[in-house]
């Protein structure tokens, strides 16, 4: 069975840092690609960033370009998003996912982790 655990989230204010994690088991993680999406109150799921297998290649969306960096550990099965200067608006319930939104191994974990940015 596939499970994406997410951890790391919390309450932060304007500008502060948290790093998500996301323990991944039930599949041979070292050969997809994987990603972070969240999912703002009321609105549609977001794709934020995406890594490659080896994590040498990383894809991120404008709106968290240069703020946030995702990262992989493929010996422990672990995905990682770093997120710096974080706004009111990163807050949202995050997840991680196998493979990118558009990809056909697309598949999300089911509790994400909430991110809360305020003062």
């Amino acid at each position: 069975e596939v499970q994406l655990v997410e951890s790391g989230g919390g309450m932060v204010q304007p500008g502060g840092s948290l790093r998500l994690s996301c323990a991944a088991s039930g599949f041979t993680f070292s050969v997809y690609h994987m990603s972070w999406v969240r999912q703002a109150p009321g609105k549609g799921p977001e794709w934020l960033a995406t890594v490659d297998i080896d994590g040498d290649r990383t894809y991120y969306a404008d709106s968290v370009k240069g703020r946030f960096t995702i990262s992989r550990d493929n010996a422990k099965n672990t995905l990682f998003l770093q997120m710096n200067s974080l706004k009111p608006e990163d807050t949202a319930l995050y997840y991680c996912a196998r493979d990118r939104p558009t990809g056909p191994y697309y598949y999300t974990g089911a509790q994400g982790t909430q991110v809360t940015v305020s003062s």
